[in-house]
């Protein structure tokens, strides 16, 4: 009989496992709260019979506000530490959270949601900085794997609670408040293995970091317009239609079901291939195919389900191989700058990719959804050839 001990070895081979258990474990768990969080917003909006432009717009200002905290996140664990700033983070996305609850004023969740993404890209860059430092290179596609499939199950789970719940009252608040804060139990565990970082000396500029190695952090800038129009206007494209509210939602659990069942096969791809963009390169054909077939299958329910699990579990191997490539050619501070660097190609994205979406919806009804996933991919390889010609 296979024994448990020895699959757990060979995974973290050279790897410090109590830090990346960790950190995936906290970055997870949050994960739970997105999930039910960002689809819970853009359906109580769409009660209220707010445009999907406005929703999108709203949806956008989460990237705007990725953007703006990147400089800063790695001076501010540099003076407060990986930990504590994590840990902050937490308590500021909690009372964001409560704050939605407490006042429908669309102003303020403009506001709100600027703020509770400040607090969420921390961790997110904190977290996966973590999780490369923590990882040798040998097995270091399989953790992102396996970090993609635990994240995946939580953004899978967020949406599955709001099928159930409902929209309605206090209790989704409640129930996603009570997921974040749990995030601080496996933070303060890993506490003594958190990665370090060079307390004093002039922190680089991320700027440089995006154009260092641009396949991985365009594939950061896709994912990232790729999954926010998927969380923030899937559930309304669905209900456009014709789709019920709590089928809408599901459909989001549908996509979080194919991350499960595909980052690790393809983490594991992409340690075995000599190079990982073949791997980006193929994510991102899937992601022009899938944009494709999304609003051709959308009156077959079943089908349009099997896409969304084969197209969700696919192109988010964008984002945990571009991780993974990063992590190959950096390390230390550098390795931050460049995670940093990473996530402000994706805020960008969260950015354009829902506002992009909802102008197209508005325009062309729910075949805008589809064409704007298909202009973002059909972009990256674009890119792929041009630089396939550079080298």
């Amino acid at each position: 009989m296979p024994n448990p001990t020895s699959y757990f070895n060979r995974i973290f081979e050279g790897s410090d496992a109590r830090g990346v258990i960790a950190a995936i474990a906290s970055i997870s768990v949050v994960g739970t709260g997105i999930g039910l969080s960002f689809p819970l917003l853009s359906l109580l909006m769409e009660q209220r019979g707010i445009a999907a432009s406005i929703i999108g717009a709203n949806t956008a200002v989460a990237g705007i506000a990725a953007m703006f905290i990147v400089p800063f996140v790695t001076p501010i664990a540099r003076a407060l530490g990986v930990v504590n700033t994590m840990l902050a983070a937490i308590v500021i996305s909690l009372l964001c959270l409560s704050g939605f609850y407490l006042t429908e004023n669309l102003p303020i969740w403009f506001v709100l949601r600027f703020i509770f993404s400040c607090a969420i890209t921390s961790l997110f860059i904190l977290s996966e900085f973590w999780i490369n430092s923590a990882s040798d290179e040998k097995n270091r596609g399989l953790i992102l794997g396996l970090y993609g499939t635990v994240l995946s199950l939580g953004f899978a789970f967020g949406p599955g609670i709001l099928s159930v719940v409902g929209t309605h009252g206090i209790l989704p608040f409640a129930i996603g408040c009570s997921i974040i804060i749990s995030a601080i139990l496996p933070i303060l565990i890993g506490r003594n293995n958190e990665p370090e970082m060079e307390r004093t000396g002039k922190t680089p500029s991320v700027l440089p970091y995006v154009f260092m190695v641009p396949l991985a952090t365009m594939a950061g800038f896709i994912f990232g317009a790729a999954e926010q129009i998927e969380l923030a206007l899937l559930p309304v494209f669905a209900i456009k239609s014709g789709y019920e509210e709590q089928t809408a939602a599901l459909l989001l659990t549908i996509v979080g079901l194919g991350n499960v069942a595909l980052q690790i096969p393809i983490g594991l791809w992409s340690d075995k291939v000599s190079d990982r963009r073949i791997v980006l390169l193929a994510c991102a054909l899937i992601g022009v195919i899938g944009a494709v077939l999304i609003p051709l299958t959308a009156q077959i329910g079943w089908v349009l389900a099997v896409v969304l699990f084969i197209y969700g579990g696919i192109i988010s191997g964008m984002y945990t191989v571009g991780l993974a490539h990063l992590g190959s050619r950096l390390k230390g501070t550098d390795l931050a700058q460049a995670n940093a660097a990473f996530v402000l190609c994706y805020g960008l994205g969260m950015t354009l990719g829902p506002q992009s979406a909802g102008i197209a919806m508005d325009l062309m009804g729910p075949s805008g959804f589809g064409i704007t996933l298909f202009v973002f991919f059909a972009m990256y390889l674009v890119l792929y050839l041009f630089r396939m010609r550079k080298t």
